[in-house]
């Protein structure tokens, strides 16, 4: 006889884990399987590692620029070997952390495969353990997605890696080359130019970061290439070769580059073949994205998908969010998910980013206005020495609705909260100038480009004059 439960979850990334809290927090009963450790990519090859490889690499940049602030910093070097110790602490912490709430919540975990026999019934296959079946009233699938290889390419881990080794890499290469100039290229580039790493990066799209708002890419670009970060554009890899350690990329432009290590950062695949998708007769797109409806329900009755696996978002928040609206339908609730999904990209300085870009504006051709501040401007940036970047906010030019704010600058993945919250509230440009912002931070640009956008800055050169009635 196989356990019964009201909720099964497959896997325990942010969308699975939180999920299961969610469904016992509304007193369900609740299973979990997973195949690897607590915490799925995000955890365990994402978010976190890279994040707190980053935050070592921010520091140690600083500290080669130390005399920028007036501060004299001697011998600065870094240790490798502890730098990637450290972050192995910061994973085990908060693997252990989700066994915890799993305990705290009577959360039953099963380690192994899952693949689902039938509607409702689960089985579970582990090297470690004998295979076994459960069943559920509900289920929700959250198996994430793994990182996308070239077909044809070498495929030897140690050389030609994904985002998956490299967050594990133990040695550092002399010279990278990273094919992808997405939000995992950039954050990548960035961090081991710090090392002191020879970075190129190589970007099929005309600028870096596609998807996100033009100016942020093309600033960050500005940038790079400051440091020294080579990237060539609009540029295809035709071909790959590796041979005595020494992997040779030669590209459209008729050009060649050889490095010690590639890493490979242009996408990701969902991670849902083993699962037994076609037993059950739920549908997935060409792409082999689960197909959901605005509840995050499957094709299937009483099966779900939340996070990477439906291709709506691949965001770690994303996935979070969705798991909490799909247990609240699955037990009995209606929602729809309509949030709107911040991004950011953990660079120094970072980008956060909400709504509609500018160049989506001009596909819909919704007509827009734009305020841009740059944090140049600001008194927090230059007391603290984080001039670079900007503010950009959208409005609906009719409705005078808020549609995006995207920022470039310190803190800009902290700030862009702000912006989403007044988003999710469908505010005005006019809420968001007459919002009062603490003196001095970083997030007082958005309520000056909020003004901007309105032409009624105070801190940049005017517009145009803007006359008040007076009052009789």
């Amino acid at each position: 006889m196989s356990d019964h439960f009201q909720i099964a979850v497959i896997g325990s990334g942010p969308g699975g884990y939180v999920a299961a809290l969610k469904a016992a927090q509304l007193g369900a009963s609740v299973a979990v399987i997973e195949k690897h450790h607590l915490g799925g990519t995000c955890l365990n090859y994402g978010c976190i590692p890279s994040k707190a490889l980053l935050s070592s690499a921010e520091l140690l940049h600083q500290l080669q620029h130390s005399g920028d602030w007036g501060v004299s910093v001697s011998n600065v070097a870094f240790d490798w070997a502890k730098i990637q110790g450290r972050k192995d602490k910061v994973l085990a912490a908060n693997r252990s952390g989700i066994a915890s709430l799993f305990k705290g919540r009577k959360v039953t975990l099963f380690q192994g495969l899952a693949k689902l026999e039938a509607p409702n019934k689960i089985a579970i296959t582990s090297e470690k353990a004998a295979a076994q079946t459960i069943t559920a009233d509900k289920i929700i699938i959250a198996t994430g997605t793994t990182p996308v290889r070239i077909p044809g390419w070498p495929d030897d881990p140690a050389m030609v890696c994904t985002s998956d080794e490299a967050v594990h890499w133990q040695t550092l290469p002399k010279k990278l080359l990273i094919i992808g100039g997405g939000v995992i290229g950039c954050e990548f580039a960035c961090m081991m130019q710090a090392f002191g790493v020879e970075v190129t990066i190589v970007e099929l799209m005309p600028g870096l970061l596609p998807g996100l708002d033009k100016d942020l890419g093309d600033t960050l670009a500005g940038i790079f290439k400051k440091r020294g970060i080579s990237i060539h554009l609009q540029v295809k890899v035709n071909d790959l070769q590796v041979a005595n350690g020494i992997a040779k990329a030669i590209l459209s432009n008729g050009s060649t580059i050889e490095a010690d290590r590639v890493l490979i950062s242009v996408g990701r695949k969902p991670n849902a073949k083993s699962l037994g998708l076609e037993s059950v007769g739920i549908a997935t797109s060409p792409k082999g994205f689960i197909s959901v409806d605005k509840t995050l329900r499957t094709s299937v009755k009483d099966h779900y998908c939340i996070g990477d696996a439906n291709g709506l978002c691949l965001l770690a928040h994303a996935a979070s969010a969705h798991g909490v609206v799909a247990v609240e339908n699955a037990l009995g609730h209606q929602k729809d998910f309509i949030a709107p999904i911040p991004g950011a990209v953990y660079t120094f300085p970072e980008i956060g980013g909400v709504g509609l870009t500018e160049q989506e504006a001009a596909e819909k051709q919704i007509p827009i206005s734009i305020g841009k501040f740059p944090l140049a401007r600001l008194g927090k940036a230059m007391a603290t020495n984080h001039t670079d970047g900007f503010v950009k906010m959208i409005r609906h030019r009719e409705t005078g609705e808020l549609l995006g704010a995207h920022m470039l600058g310190h803190n800009a993945t902290e700030c862009i909260a702000a912006a989403s919250a007044l988003l999710q509230q469908n505010v005005s440009m006019d809420d968001v100038a007459e919002t009062v912002f603490a003196h001095p931070t970083i997030s007082e640009a958005i309520k000056e480009a909020a003004e901007d956008a309105l032409s009624a800055g105070l801190h940049l050169p005017p517009r145009k004059v803007i006359r008040v009635p007076a009052l009789v």
